[in-house]
């Protein structure tokens, strides 16, 4: 059995389904319940096992009476991975049963069970690498997706293998404060200022702390300012943040549940979540902004190696669907189809101006510059 990160994932039952499914081959062609029972029992398999075990997701039970030969023909059991950033666990919970019911009713009610993990995107990506065999990566940023490409477990052109280039959702930065935004943290400058405390993830496991950086690099170089500039501003910012998390989930636990910081730089969709959830919490929307864009991609030396790829490729093209985006909107993302873009503008502020990744050169040139050993962030991060 493959690698599950998510405890109670994979149960007995699940896990002998291959087994009893094997063991029926070899006798479906029986006419003898007894010699059919005798190879089952062989095989460590207990009769009364079979029957819940390909019973599951049906609202009746099997009867005692059903024969083996019944059984089998009952549809197995498919299994998949997602590996995905932190955030994103309030929409896949949404959106994974819509999916699980979507195949289940185009494909002649065979059950499809989706593992997911969650984490940090550089840690996420580290360990797809590692080892843990993900069917479908969904992380913070491309860059982290062609470094599992690079290392051979996804094909070239992953880009082009889904709509919108492969990205799935959009995001932009926000300021979250202390309670009436005591500090009067409104503008990038003000994150600066020598009394401002911020809190922040760290861009060597964070996709979103990488966001982060560059939404506070591209406020001078996308404004006017030269890149000594930018420096000077970022090394200042960094000399303000008292810790740097692993990811953008734990810097929000530093911020509200530790106390820490006056201003947390946050995604957007988180929040919009935490304000759904009943969290209170006094947030801005920088009028300059980056927009943070997310792509999805199929692992395709897993998937082949799994034999998954069709219900992998078929959850990455539902998750363009207007039924999925609606679900990533529901939760504070900003959606990529159209049409579900055009029902919720009214729901997310106006970036007068946004900048991309590619104003600063693509993913490549990005990593290198910034976050590759000895680059940017760790001159600027030692020297704070």
């Amino acid at each position: 059995m493959r690698h599950n990160s998510q405890k109670g994932q994979v149960t007995f039952i699940q896990a002998s389904r291959q087994q009893i499914h094997q063991v029926l081959q070899s006798v479906g062609r029986s006419k003898s319940p007894a010699k059919t029972s005798a190879l089952l029992l062989a095989a460590g398999i207990s009769v009364s096992a079979v029957v819940p075990a390909f019973a599951a997701g049906s609202d009746r039970p099997t009867p005692p009476s059903s024969t083996p030969q019944q059984i089998s023909q009952q549809p197995e059991t498919l299994n998949f991975t997602l590996v995905t950033y932190a955030v994103t666990k309030a929409a896949y919970d949404k959106i994974i049963p819509l999916f699980v019911e979507k195949w289940k009713r185009e494909n002649n009610g065979q059950e499809v069970q989706v593992d997911t993990s969650y984490g940090g995107s550089g840690s996420q990506t580290r360990a797809v690498i590692d080892g843990l065999e993900a069917d479908v990566v969904a992380l913070a940023l491309s860059a982290d997706t062609a470094k599992i490409e690079s290392a051979g477990l996804i094909d070239p052109g992953w880009e082009r293998e889904a709509p919108n280039g492969a990205i799935v959702t959009k995001s932009v930065i926000a300021f979250v404060t202390r309670e009436g935004n005591p500090k009067q943290i409104r503008t990038w400058s003000d994150l600066a200022k020598p009394d401002v405390k911020v809190i922040t993830a760290n861009p060597k496991t964070s996709g979103g702390a990488r966001w982060n950086f560059l939404g506070l690099w591209g406020s001078i170089t996308q404004t006017g300012g030269t890149e000594t500039q930018a420096r000077d501003y970022v090394s200042q910012v960094y000399r303000n943040t008292p810790v740097l998390p692993k990811d953008a989930r734990e810097a929000t636990d530093v911020f509200f549940k530790q106390g820490q910081g006056d201003v947390l730089l946050n995604y957007e969709n988180e929040v919009i979540l935490a304000g759904q959830q009943g969290e209170q919490s006094f947030s801005v929307i920088p009028p300059t902004n980056i927009s943070i864009d997310a792509p999805i991609a199929v692992v395709d030396k897993n998937v082949d190696k799994h034999g998954t790829r069709k219900v992998a490729e078929a959850f990455v093209q539902f998750l363009f669907t207007p039924e999925a985006q609606r679900q990533f909107a529901s939760v504070g993302f900003r959606p990529v189809n159209a049409e579900v873009a055009k029902e919720v503008e009214n729901q997310f502020p106006r970036v007068s101006k946004l900048y991309t990744v590619q104003d600063f050169g693509g993913w490549g040139e990005v990593q290198r510059k910034f976050f590759d050993e000895g680059g940017l962030f760790d001159q600027i991060y030692t020297v704070r």
